[in-house]
């Protein structure tokens, strides 16, 4: 039976494995998906140890998203414009790395939650590994703007800059204001920043919704409830990550195995079961 996990700190909130079996069920894959906490200063190891072991892959979670990255023998287009992978396949000696935070957020925000983003105003918050992944994805997507707010405006004019041929060559404006600078009004906006682990609720003023805006947190959870909380009390529907969290899991998948899952039929499941 092949077998992947995940690797992070922390990992045992994640839903991840039940996930994956569950993709394995419906799709009539034979593999086995646990999860492992790495010590903060023992990713490398931790990788090399669940290739030792006969592991065929594994996804990538915080903090680590950076390093998985230069671990890699090679990169996707996405994984190398991100600078950052959620997704490990070892073939062989080769390390190939990806990253499919950014196509599952889109999936979720377009599929699931109805939105296109086609020339709309996008607010994406934090500039960390996670922001760095769905940045090129959310690009694709032809939203009119998207605006990048970090704590630390340099990181924020880094990650823009890498992605500024992207977004030129479809026409999206891209700009990286300091954060408590940010103007306008925005029908989408993204959490990416440590706010929701720390169970805060937005580093930005609420006055940056658009009337009826969605607004999305990239985490799921107790994580997630500070930042859905702030979104409803001013009048955005609030929206978690655990449909990015699905969407990027079946890319993932069909990383690995060649196979689509059904990513729709297991959000609908993961909700119901977790009431």
């Amino acid at each position: 039976m092949d077998s992947y996990c995940l690797l992070g700190n922390p990992v045992d909130h994640s839903k991840s494995p039940w996930i994956h079996a569950r993709f394995a069920e419906l799709t009539g894959q034979d593999l086995h998906y646990g999860k492992r906490l790495v010590p903060l200063d023992g990713f490398a190891t931790a990788v090399a140890a669940f290739r030792a072991e006969g592991g065929k892959g594994c996804n990538v979670t915080v903090p680590f998203k950076f390093e998985a990255a230069r671990l890699a023998t090679r990169l996707s287009a996405r994984a190398e414009l991100a600078g950052a992978c959620n997704t490990l396949r070892f073939d062989g000696s080769e390390v190939f790395a990806d990253n499919t935070d950014g196509i599952g957020l889109v999936s979720d925000i377009q599929n699931n939650a109805g939105v296109a983003l086609k020339g709309l105003d996008v607010l994406l918050l934090g500039a960390g590994g996670a922001a760095a992944g769905v940045l090129g994805p959310l690009i694709e997507a032809r939203p009119r703007r998207i605006v990048v707010a970090n704590r630390t405006q340099g990181k924020a004019e880094v990650l823009v800059s890498r992605h500024d041929a992207l977004a030129q060559a479809h026409g999206v404006r891209l700009e990286a204001p300091e954060q408590h600078a940010v103007q306008g009004t925005y029908e989408v906006v993204i959490n990416g920043t440590a706010t929701s682990m720390q169970g805060a609720q937005a580093p930005v003023s609420p006055a940056v919704l658009a009337h009826k805006a969605l607004a999305v947190d990239m985490m799921y959870g107790p994580a997630a409830q500070g930042f859905m909380a702030w979104a409803l009390e001013h009048g955005a529907t609030p929206r978690d990550g655990l449909g990015m969290l699905v969407e990027q899991a079946a890319e993932s998948f069909l990383v690995w195995r060649g196979v689509r899952p059904p990513s729709a039929r297991v959000l609908a499941e993961l909700r119901a079961t977790l009431g």
